[in-house]
């Protein structure tokens, strides 16, 4: 997400400087590979690059082409055969067993529908999207079908109407077909022409819920903010709860407990941490926080005092489900301090959005990433 929010940045300032520019994305992998399919760089006319496709091996190479794109105005499919034992032939090792299709397309700013404006709908709320990529490996030399079409809130932006009528078809029952949790596919159509496509499922960052505005939170707006998550800090102090204070934080809000959670919206990708030190306070915001269903709610401090509270909501009457309550916060990596606990939480937090059990990735079998 962080590698977007940046590309979108440097491609707002090649419009304003009319900076010509394209836009490399990573749209397929067969083996093994630094980056998975979506990741992206931006290059401008006089070299700059922006975001990365691989570990650097392939960046300098993807350079020369993208110029090529920008100069003839058309796209271009690159493959690179990284199982090849000659893995000299870039310049570096790229220590990678795997084949990588890269696809260069140009930016032509007057043209609303290009990859960085769909890309701009994908990031502009936090609804998820679909971006649709579509190219041809049979014709690897041509020029490709290209990013064309974004489906999001059971809308469609771009330029779906200029595809093949039965490969848009495709694509149209496709993507409205099982909308819920979608995840990137990677489909080929054999019919016309041996085309693939690229459905690549842009999510709105992660958004934490920080209750606390205590000197410990500060590494946690900063590391967030880092990652490119989102974070609103909430505290009834406004003499803590202050931009000097947190200037990383996307919001700020001071409210007691009983309205501390009232207008938050949070959705399927928003987490809760409770970092107040106060445990009326956090009574009161767990028991506010039990109606939405939070995928991550994690509690500072120690298990006994995660006990008492939901012990104090029972009592109340409170049903209090603890399949998504994290206490103490963290994974176990003998974290002292409160910038070491802040990774120790954040990195919770993304191992339980992404289903993974945390392990030594050694021990892992297979590749690293999933398979698309």
């Amino acid at each position: 997400m962080k590698d977007l929010q940046q590309i979108l940045l440097a491609y707002q300032k090649c419009k304003d400087r009319n900076q010509k520019a394209a836009l490399a994305t990573v749209v397929k992998v067969d083996g093994s590979a630094y980056r998975r399919p979506g990741a992206r760089m931006l290059v401008t006319e006089d070299g700059e690059l922006t975001g990365a496709i691989s570990g650097g091996c392939l960046e300098g190479d993807a350079l020369r082409k993208a110029q090529t794109v920008i100069f003839q105005q058309k796209s271009m499919l690159v493959t690179y055969d990284t199982t090849d034992e000659d893995d000299q032939k870039f310049g570096v090792g790229l220590g990678c067993n795997g084949i990588i299709q890269v696809l260069i397309e140009p930016l032509e700013f007057e043209d609303e529908s290009n990859p960085a404006e769909l890309l701009k709908v994908a990031l502009s709320d936090r609804l998820p999207s679909i971006l649709i990529t579509a190219f041809s490996l049979k014709n690897a030399r041509g020029e490709q079908i290209g990013t064309r079409v974004l489906s999001k809130g059971g809308n469609t932006f771009g330029k779906i109407e200029t595809l093949d009528s039965g490969l848009s078809e495709k694509i149209h029952l496709e993507i409205h077909t099982n909308t819920e949790n979608r995840v990137s596919t990677i489909k080929q159509y054999p019919d016309p022409e041996e085309i693939w496509v690229f459905y690549e499922a842009i999510n709105p960052p992660i958004r934490i819920l920080l209750f606390g505005a205590g000197n410990d939170t500060i590494p946690v707006t900063k590391l967030a903010f880092l990652m490119g998550w989102e974070l609103t800090l909430i505290d009834g102090r406004k003499n803590h709860a202050t931009t000097e204070r947190f200037p990383s934080a996307s919001k700020i809000i001071i409210e007691p407990a009983d309205r501390a959670v009232s207008g938050l919206n949070p959705d399927k990708n928003t987490v809760a941490l409770l970092m107040t030190h106060n445990f009326e306070y956090e009574a009161v915001v767990l028991k506010d926080l039990i109606p939405y269903a939070l995928p991550y709610i994690g509690i500072l401090g120690p298990k006994k005092k995660t006990d008492k509270l939901i012990a104090r909501l029972e009592s109340e009457g409170t049903k209090v489900p603890t399949e998504n309550i994290y206490a103490p916060i963290g994974l176990d990596i003998g974290a002292e301090g409160s910038e070491e606990i802040a990774l120790s939480a954040l990195a919770e937090i993304k191992a339980v959005l992404a289903k993974k059990n945390p392990d030594f990735l050694k021990n892992k079998l297979g590749p690293i990433h999933g398979e698309r």
